[in-house]
């Protein structure tokens, strides 16, 4: 399909068994609740979806179902970033290969590189595919900023780096590459709590975990903002964000996984070491996820 990215694309959680393996069916699950609930992409194998857990083989499993199971539906963006430049053009040729639309590349993790390092990782992994690549920008896990001046840079000089994830959660940051940069690269916030405020100020989208569990609410914040409907849209925002701020004060994917499974749709427990939520824990997520207007616990 053409892809022009724009509005929610949810970083989908990967779905496992009772014995940790990877469960398909529910997979296709939430790829149809998020499609079903007008979302403008799904991605597979990024963080919420617990990559760094997976074996290779599972990591390509994972982009493989949903691309097929998608259907071109909307667009499937791949996360395909390693922590070597060979495995990540392994990774992201196979996507490619797989059909996916846009590949998210994350950048080595565990041993922090150089700013010069990473570019150069960068540079290499998107030059080795044709598709359209997403930078993403988590520093948290990298130990590296790819700050506004690089990002834009980066998109300027290779051509298929078109997208950047902001995970930084550094909003000033966030507002610099949507105000300044933005006739480079399109900039998508990867921080749930920013939805509003990253879409009013002109994103071009969210990137949010969130969505496997409220999609209906975000997708709704995002056309009413596109229409103009800021008032609507506020207060769209006001009935959600609670959610969302139970899931971030939270272990998020485990949060995500308790919330989905409040709403009657399990999908298993975080890939070993992480845990599931305490029951003290999960009582915060029931608490917000019933104080959604309507009391829509199932949406």
């Amino acid at each position: 399909m053409t892809t022009e990215l724009r509005g929610v694309l949810t970083a989908l959680a990967t779905p496992f068994t009772e014995s940790g393996e990877l469960d398909l069916p529910k997979l296709r699950f939430l790829v149809d609740r998020s499609v079903n609930a007008g979302v403008g992409g799904v991605v597979a194998g990024g963080s919420t979806g617990e990559f760094a857990a997976l074996s290779t083989a599972e990591r390509e499993l994972v982009v493989q179902t949903v691309i097929r199971h998608t259907a071109g539906r909307v667009p499937v963006i791949a996360q395909t970033g390693a922590t070597s430049t060979v495995e990540a053009i392994r990774l992201s040729k196979a996507a490619e290969a797989a059909g996916a639309d846009v590949l998210m590349l994350v950048t080595p993790y565990y041993e922090a590189l150089t700013l010069e390092e990473t570019v150069d990782y960068i540079k290499t992994v998107a030059r080795a595919v044709s598709l359209p690549v997403m930078l993403y920008n988590i520093p948290d896990a990298t130990g590296v900023n790819l700050d506004p001046q690089t990002i834009s840079s980066l998109a300027r000089e290779v051509e298929n780096i078109r997208y950047v994830k902001d995970s930084s959660a550094n909003f000033e940051q966030a507002l610099q590459l949507i105000h300044h940069h933005s006739q480079d690269i399109a900039t998508f916030i990867g921080w749930d709590a920013y939805t509003f405020s990253a879409l009013a100020e002109g994103a071009a989208g969210v990137m949010a975990g969130a969505a496997n569990v409220v999609p209906e609410q975000l997708v709704d914040v995002a056309r009413r903002i596109g229409a103009g409907d800021i008032t609507g849209a506020l207060q769209q925002w006001r009935g959600v964000y609670p959610v969302i701020d139970s899931l971030l004060s939270l272990p998020f994917i485990s949060a995500i996984k308790e919330a989905l499974k409040i709403q009657g749709h399990p999908v298993g427990d975080p890939r070993h070491p992480v845990s599931p939520l305490t029951p003290e824990q999960a009582e915060l997520v029931v608490r917000a996820l019933q104080e959604l207007p309507e009391n829509s616990l199932i949406s």
